[in-house]
């Protein structure tokens, strides 16, 4: 995208294990539904987000967080012609359990209970927690992403519904997502899956986004990208990935990679493979074309 205004830059640092930094500046750019195994909290500094969340759309403008759950299907575009610029820190379940355990009251498992949350505070909070990843500096990145994280769940926070499977559209749609899950790379068609379950492509198609959000076909994409995501970290490469997920080939791969992720394979490879540590230190960002 050169010359387009559009930046971002997707990587980890490796003395926050678990958590994933993004920095990024989009105008044009727009999320699919999709979503995260992490917790996603997205600091705006410019401009306005707009992403589909539990039914509705929300804005999240300068001085706002969106807050995301893990595995909560969402879309993200611009809301103003200039776009957004934020800043964003995606700690897994296992840490954001571990700092509510030991700083909130809240029980079973913590999540966010608002998508928007407007605390300006918090908001330079994660910007200096990527700040002090870049700088190298453990000790304030560690400290700052704890602190961000307690201040959102005491603002924010509260026990997570745990989903369950109790309707018969419900137990077919979680038998559907490991047929889909095992068989990634020669899925069957939604006839074909229907008929293997006892229950009719409509009343699948209709219980499975109920369950998970969107339909099977979205779902699997978003379970590749997710799944090439482990094999570029493993150090496979984009083109092998490709195949191995199920995708016709790397075009395709990238291309549904940066509308997911926000920045295409082979960016998303460089900054978290055996150099990123090192390449981070003198490069502040991406260009999500590359």
């Amino acid at each position: 995208m050169a010359g387009s205004g559009e930046r971002a830059r997707h990587w980890q640092y490796e003395e926050l294990p678990g958590v994933d930094l993004l920095r990024a500046r989009y105008i044009h750019k727009t999320f699919v539904r999709h979503t995260h195994e992490n917790f996603v909290i997205a600091a705006i500094a410019d401009g306005v987000e707009i992403f589909h969340h539990g039914g509705s759309n929300q804005y999240a403008g300068p001085g706002a967080l969106a807050l995301i759950n893990p595995d909560t299907a969402h879309t993200g575009r611009a809301g103003v012609p200039e776009g957004w610029r934020y800043g964003a820190v995606y700690p897994s379940p296992q840490l954001v359990a571990e700092i509510a355990a030991e700083t909130t009251a809240i029980r079973g498992t913590p999540g966010f209970a608002v998508p928007v949350l407007e605390d300006p505070y918090t908001v330079g909070l994660v910007h200096e927690v990527l700040r002090a990843a870049d700088e190298g500096n453990a000790l304030a990145a560690d400290t700052l992403l704890r602190v961000a994280v307690t201040r959102l769940l005491r603002r924010g926070g509260g026990p997570t519904p745990q989903r369950a499977v109790r309707t018969a559209g419900a137990r077919a749609a979680a038998r559907a997502r490991a047929v889909l899950e095992e068989r990634m790379a020669q899925p069957p068609t939604l006839e074909r899956l229907a008929a293997d379950l006892g229950i009719s492509p409509f009343s699948l198609l209709r219980a499975f986004r109920d369950t998970y959000g969107m339909p099977p076909h979205a779902w699997l994409t978003d379970a590749r990208v997710r799944r090439a995501r482990r094999l570029l970290d493993a150090g496979t490469t984009p083109a092998q990935a490709a195949v191995e997920v199920g995708f016709t080939d790397q075009p395709h791969l990238n291309r549904h990679f940066a509308r997911i992720v926000g920045v295409p394979p082979g960016a998303y490879q460089r900054e978290r493979g055996g150099g990123g540590a090192r390449a981070s230190r003198r490069k502040n960002v991406q260009d999500p074309g590359a």
